[in-house]
């Protein structure tokens, strides 16, 4: 249980309910910033604006899965106004408070840095991005079924990269009956992609391994699919686009060559927003019930 436990919920989307749904049933003492024009009300919740928020008594605060933007703005669906984290906030608060995001950039990381406070990035977890791919592969199987008049049955698909994603997304198609290579520079990775019964290839060697592909995947955070390489695909070629924005992916040249590109970040809020918030909620009630521990370990 996180009985009194002090946690500012800033921002989100529809994950993020079930986070507030999950953290009350523990009994934590919720101040949920953005959410105005949410009508469903939770007990033990508090809707506030962040300029009344009291930072000084905050054990945590969770931000959406993006963080914030290079000026501090935080997303949120669930209001009109502009939410922005500023550094003064985060340093009145208490020396133990956590920050959760599900990823960061070079104005959160400051900020917290410079506060001296922990940030933990969620989507940096192997629990995490391993849920997470779940969602994601359902949510690619979609996007190549909406944009192609193919079966993916059949059909030759690439995948670039074997992280977590990559690994998923490579197998699920395999099982579908697609002709799947996978993309990759390590050494054991291109043994894991063989031992996968899959076709493995050095990322180096790209140009040669596109110019059959009907579906390209990519999950690499780098402009790895740039335009010599979208230069040698079929015209008919979708791209699907899963890293994290931009993207890995020139989507000018693509469209100058009449190819279709999609930069798919974020799928599992988009096509299974309760699942992947109810993933997000049990790593952080997991999280905060360790620090919630030595915190009463640390008093007593």
């Amino acid at each position: 249980m996180l009985t009194d436990m002090q946690i500012a919920i800033i921002g989100g989307d529809a994950r993020q309910l079930e986070i507030i749904r999950k953290l009350t049933e523990l009994d934590a003492k919720l101040s949920l910033i953005g959410f105005e024009q949410l009508d469903h009300a939770f007990s033990g919740a508090t809707k506030e604006k962040i300029a009344d928020l009291d930072f000084s008594q905050l054990d945590a605060i969770i931000l959406p899965v993006a963080g914030t933007n290079l000026e501090g703005n935080v997303d949120t669906i669930f209001s009109n106004e502009k939410v922005i984290l500023l550094e003064d906030k985060i340093k009145k608060t208490p020396p133990h408070c956590v920050i959760f995001s599900g990823i960061t950039n070079a104005y959160l990381t400051g900020i917290t840095d410079r506060a001296n406070r922990t940030l933990v990035q969620l989507f940096k977890r192997d629990d995490v991005a391993i849920y997470n791919s779940i969602p994601t592969v359902e949510g690619t199987i979609m996007m190549a079924i909406q944009h192609t008049d193919f079966t993916i049955h059949g059909s030759n698909v690439t995948v670039l990269g074997l992280g977590r994603v990559g690994m998923s997304v490579a197998r699920t198609f395999h099982l579908l009956g697609a002709k799947v290579s996978v993309g990759a520079r390590k050494s054991e990775h291109i043994a894991r992609i063989t031992e996968m019964a899959l076709t493995p290839f050095h990322l180096d060697d790209m140009n040669k391994w596109v110019k059959d592909t009907d579906i390209l995947i990519n999950t690499i955070p780098h402009p790895v699919v740039n335009a010599n390489v979208i230069s040698k695909m079929p015209a008919h070629t979708l791209i699907i686009d899963l890293a994290s924005k931009p993207g890995g992916t020139d989507f000018r040249y693509a469209e100058k060559r009449g190819i279709k590109a999609l930069l798919a970040p974020s799928l599992p809020g988009i096509v299974a927003p309760k699942t992947a918030g109810n993933i997000l909620a049990g790593v952080l009630s997991n999280l905060l019930q360790d620090l919630y521990d030595k915190r009463k370990e640390i008093k007593s």
